[in-house]
């Protein structure tokens, strides 16, 4: 759903960029809460990096039309709402700069619709379902899957607004809003499958690791003198912190695999909005991408004939990048975190 340049009018793109900018800024105070210990930014980095891949690989969702992971409830149930808001601008970010793919005047709308919304739709909705199911592995996963499963047609939706209110072209937008809203749904429940495996998967070896599944263990209880009480907690085991490395490592080389060797099956048809764009005519006034001459556009190296390898180092290098730029911001909120705590217990004690 990478909307590109010249489907919204410069006002409402200013906008839109506006409101994109205040939720990354919202979101980078909200991240020094959710990256609390030194573990915690690397794995964030992981997560944009393989949020990165899977985009790469589109599925077939009905005649003619593909669609991709978005991300957002992926990135929320697993970092938090407010570092999912920021994996998912990084991702975007290195997508429209180094692959030419999303527009660069579209990059606030494309933040808005597929970063704060799916974010902001699949987390309230998530925590919802937590709140009332039993508190168990099945039912997180299960959580998950509805909440990936609702927060795509809910872009879909947030997004024909938006050309409702700043579209270059005049059609009818009932037709694309039911256009959009039926198609997303389909891709919605492909979101939802790769959501609820990759949280399913992360809850079954470290459930420590998952955001959304904080607390998710209930104590045990022990029957004392007639009455129920807690039982102690038992000791973490010595050598948990460093399974954290393993983790991160697993997760970057199954990032990597996704993006350059998977990725090369991928479905070659158009996503949603290319296919909506195109059979209702709004993509009339679409204009070509400022990086459409970078020697990655379009997820290909340069001058690399070989369209196998070209995709799959294209791939490659775009998880690379996306950790190391990703990691990079999440470990600067994390050490200005540490920075401030000192000060206000400082402050504090004065």
């Amino acid at each position: 759903m990478h909307v590109p340049d010249g489907f919204i009018n410069a006002p409402v793109s200013a906008v839109a960029g506006v409101v994109a900018a205040g939720a990354v800024a919202v979101s980078l105070r909200g991240a020094r809460r959710e990256l609390g210990g030194e573990r915690t930014a690397p794995l964030a980095g992981l997560v944009a990096a393989f949020i990165f891949a899977v985009q790469m690989l589109n599925f077939p969702v009905a005649a003619g039309t593909s669609g991709h992971l978005l991300g957002g409830a992926l990135a929320a149930i697993l970092v938090g709402p407010y570092t999912g808001v920021l994996c998912i601008a990084v991702v975007l970010l290195m997508q429209g700069i180094l692959f030419a793919d999303g527009g660069l005047t579209a990059l606030g709308v494309n933040i808005t619709v597929m970063g704060v919304v799916t974010v902001v739709v699949a987390y309230a909705l998530f925590r919802g379902l937590t709140g009332v199911l039993p508190r168990t592995r099945r039912s997180t996963t299960a959580a998950a899957f509805v909440a990936a499963l609702v927060s795509v047609p809910a872009a879909a939706a947030v997004f024909t607004l938006i050309y409702a209110i700043g579209g270059t072209t005049d059609v009818p937008i009932g037709k694309v809003l039911t256009a959009m809203v039926g198609v997303h749904v389909l891709i919605g429940i492909g979101e939802a499958v790769i959501t609820a495996l990759t949280v399913g998967a992360v809850l079954a070896v470290r459930p420590d690791l998952v955001h959304g599944a904080r607390g998710l263990a209930a104590p045990l209880k022990l029957r004392v003198d007639g009455e129920l009480v807690d039982a102690p907690a038992a000791p973490a085991p010595a050598a948990r912190t460093h399974s954290t490395r393993k983790v991160w490592a697993t997760g970057l080389v199954a990032a990597l695999l996704l993006a350059g060797f998977v990725s090369y099956y991928a479905s070659a048809s158009p996503d949603g909005l290319e296919k909506v764009a195109a059979d209702k005519g709004i993509d009339e006034k679409v204009k070509e991408h400022g990086a459409a001459n970078s020697p990655l556009a379009d997820y290909g190296v340069k001058d690399i004939a070989d369209a196998r390898i070209s995709g799959g180092l294209a791939g490659v290098i775009g998880v690379g990048v996306t950790v190391v730029v990703g990691s990079g911001v999440f470990w600067a909120v994390h050490r200005r975190r540490v920075r401030q705590e000192p000060a206000t217990a400082s402050h504090g004690s004065d």
